[in-house]
């Protein structure tokens, strides 16, 4: 109706209400505004609230009850649009800010024009069936009988189908607990032929069939685990235990571990407990020099496959004493880190970010969290353009399962979409030589590891897998805190229930890694770099009848780039490095003094700080005279003093942690806000333990982010700190 009215020119004279017993969810309130709808009524909905109201299952009057239901759609509603970074609901409706999966390209012509629909799928008539066989559970045969629990967001025996469910659960811990190869055997074939039957696009596909070498000529799996990598699940979300059991296993294996959005205990710099990867979200919580220089990769997290658009949350009731500690924050205090969007605007401002933390880690690798999303591959052509190293696609699957219920369901796409366009978009732009691309969400064995290598991933990421290999049952009570196996929780009585070891994860990986060169020897491929990006090895399951397969088109997941002919289709060589005109390296070799600086010159003081970090070189006090570019006094390290005389531009002294930041008015001029902007548009964001001083300032914006920075301020000429 909606785009009948668009195309007869008469939309604006009408306005839209949907009357159904459908809608009972936030998404189903979100679609139906999202293509038209000025209201909604939910009759089926607001009844059954009524009906538990007569029931006395809810003490409360009717009315009351209706109305925490609307509100609570309500607020739903406004998270979902604001995570879109959308702000009022009129610039929503009709806004169409959708994906389709599984729907055939003619009903989403009809029905949802102009949505992007990739793969195709079913039409009217599956969805016709499905809406039947709903009614008729809705009326059994045998009266007084039950509704059936659908089991969406928790396991359940009749329910919808859970890729991990107690078979899958107890085949895996078993395999690592004694079980050895034929139990692992049997959990792999389990969800393989689960994938293929109804839960991934990845089970749609299958092997061409190859000429196969010998499995002893194939790179050894003690090779191919270097590839993988533990989910960015942080210390906070997980006991102490757990996140230093994953760190411990990866070490051991030359793998790679996250440490998710939360900072890590300096205690475990030195030691096999270290985070080969950091994390650097939108709250910096725990970010510092210390804790970017021990590091061999650093991670912004632009966002998260599992709940896209949302920043990380971790409740108050998670943060003790020491995970405050670590965070630099309050215990009892809700930590969210909200969407990147309020300090990253642009792909320009993604671009410093990147070079503030190759300042303070030159030698470790920067990587991009992007989610798997229609268009990723532009953002991921931007990111590796903005000289990234390392590009991660996240699938809607997985997630430490903190994520709010509304977030759960149609969130993101599947991994295999976004990476497939990744790595297309990447090669015809001849920009996949100079990156690492990797995926995650919800991989769990051999199979799954070739598909994605296949794809484009040059690495893999697990998060569920080695967790559940060290006990965890799938409560879903990881934000509650009431972990029983003692793995996302911080209650200490709850926590010496953990039993998981190193060797657990470490079996696990070695599994999939021996599964996988079955895998390639079948294909007659000797090393994994062989596989990346050869998508010519994989084609459609034909054989596969599932309703909800009709019509599935691959294509396009298929599609290889028409490009010359060795094009490279992995990672190649390095990107240039944007640091060798850096001011640092005269700061580095002259030590303290007086030093002139332009707007060119980003983020003074990095390096340097860098280095005192690492205990190279000591203490300094430098006074610079100039204007100073982004960035200026970002990271800045204890005993190091950076004095302006000058001015200059945004997130001045990001991430001061120790050291001393003074802004002066420039020494020939008179002290006046009105007539010197001496900053212009500033923040000093997560100042965790710094001294920052500021004269004369009368740009449009001041702020101070993280408590526990010491400000001082003169002369504010506008908006004020």
């Amino acid at each position: 109706m909606h785009h009948h009215l668009v195309r007869a020119g008469t939309r604006l004279q009408a306005g839209l209400v949907v009357e159904s017993g459908e809608p009972r969810s936030v998404q189903s309130v979100a679609v139906l505004i999202g293509y038209g709808a000025a209201a909604v009524n939910p009759y089926l909905m607001l009844a059954t609230v009524g009906h538990l109201v007569d029931e006395g299952r809810l003490e409360l009057s009717r009315e009351e009850a209706e109305t925490r239901a609307v509100k609570a759609i309500g607020k739903g509603l406004l998270k979902a649009i604001s995570k879109m970074g959308i702000s009022t609901i009129s610039s929503y409706c009709g806004a169409q800010i959708f994906e389709a999966v599984g729907l055939a390209p003619e009903l989403v012509e009809r029905h949802f024009t102009g949505t992007p629909s990739r793969i195709g799928g079913i039409g009217m008539r599956e969805l016709a069936d499905g809406a039947l066989a709903r009614h008729a559970r809705a009326y059994p045969g045998t009266p007084g009988e039950l509704l059936p629990i659908i089991g969406l967001y928790a396991w359940r025996r009749d329910g919808e189908h859970h890729q991990w469910n107690p078979e899958t659960i107890a085949l895996l811990q078993h395999a690592v607990r004694g079980g050895g190869q034929p139990t692992y055997d049997e959990f792999a074939a389990t969800v393989n032929d689960d994938s293929a039957r109804r839960s991934t696009l990845r089970g749609l596909l299958r092997f061409k069939e190859r000429e196969p070498v010998p499995l002893e000529e194939v790179e050894p799996a003690s090779e191919i685990v270097k590839r993988f990598s533990t989910g960015a699940m942080s210390l906070g979300s997980l006991s102490r235990e757990a996140h230093e059991n994953l760190a411990i296993a990866m070490n051991r294996i030359g793998g790679r571990s996250n440490t998710g959005e939360g900072g890590e205990d300096p205690e475990r710099y030195l030691d096999e407990r270290r985070s080969k990867i950091k994390q650097v979200a939108s709250g910096r919580f725990g970010v510092n020099i210390d804790y970017l220089t021990n590091a061999d990769e650093l991670q912004i997290k632009m966002a998260q496959g599992a709940k896209p658009g949302e920043g990380g949350q971790l409740p108050g009731h998670k943060v003790d004493e020491y995970i405050a500690s670590v965070r630099f924050t309050t215990p009892g205090v809700g930590l969210i880190s909200p969407p990147p969007h309020h300090d990253i605007y642009s792909i320009e401002d993604l671009k410093q970010l990147i070079y503030d933390l190759r300042c303070a880690n030159p030698e470790a690798r920067v990587s991009v969290k992007l989610v798997a999303e229609v268009g990723v591959g532009t953002v991921a052509a931007g990111v590796a353009k903005a000289n990234a190293d390392h590009i991660l696609i996240s699938g809607h699957d997985g997630g430490t399962g903190a994520s709010p219920i509304s977030s759960i369901l149609h969130a993101g796409v599947p991994w295999e979409l976004g990476l497939a366009e990744t790595q297309q978009t990447l090669v015809l732009n001849d920009l996949r030589s100079r990156v690492w691309v990797q995926t995650d969400g919800q991989l769990k064995t051999g199979r799954d590891v070739v598909i994605a290598a296949l794809l484009g991933a040059d690495e893999m990421g697990f998060a569920t897998a080695p967790l559940i290999a060290t006990g965890c049952v799938m409560m879903r009570a990881c934000h509650l805190n009431t972990c029983p196996v003692g793995i996302a929780t911080q209650d200490p009585e709850l926590r010496r229930r953990f039993q998981g070891t190193p060797e657990h994860v470490i079996e696990v990986f070695f599994y999939v890694a021996e599964d996988a060169r079955k895998i390639m020897a079948s294909l007659g491929v000797r090393t994994f770099d062989e596989l990346v990006g050869r998508v010519d090895l994989l084609e459609p399951n034909d054989a596969l009848e599932h309703w909800q397969a009709r019509g599935i088109d691959l294509s396009n997941l298929l599609r290889a780039p028409d490009v010359p002919e060795g094009t490279p289709l992995r990672r190649t060589e390095p990107q240039a490095s944007p640091l060798g005109d850096a001011l640092d390296w005269e700061l580095l070799r002259e030590g303290s003094g007086t030093y002139r600086v332009r707007n060119v010159n980003r983020t003074v003081g990095g390096i340097y700080s860098h280095n005192v970090a690492k205990g190279r070189v000591g203490p300094a006090q430098f006074e610079l005279h100039g204007s100073a570019g982004q960035s200026f006094g970002a990271w800045l390290a204890p005993g190091v003093e950076l004095t302006l005389w000058g001015e200059a531009n945004d997130y001045v002294g990001k991430g001061l942690s120790g050291g001393v930041l003074a802004v002066r008015p420039p020494a020939e001029s008179t002290f006046a806000a009105e007539e010197n902007v001496i900053v212009g548009n500033t923040v000093l964001y997560g100042a965790t333990s710094g001294r920052a001083f500021f004269r004369g300032l009368a740009g449009e914006r001041f702020a101070v982010r993280n408590s526990g920075a010491s400000a001082v301020v003169e002369g504010i000429g506008d908006h004020g700190c």
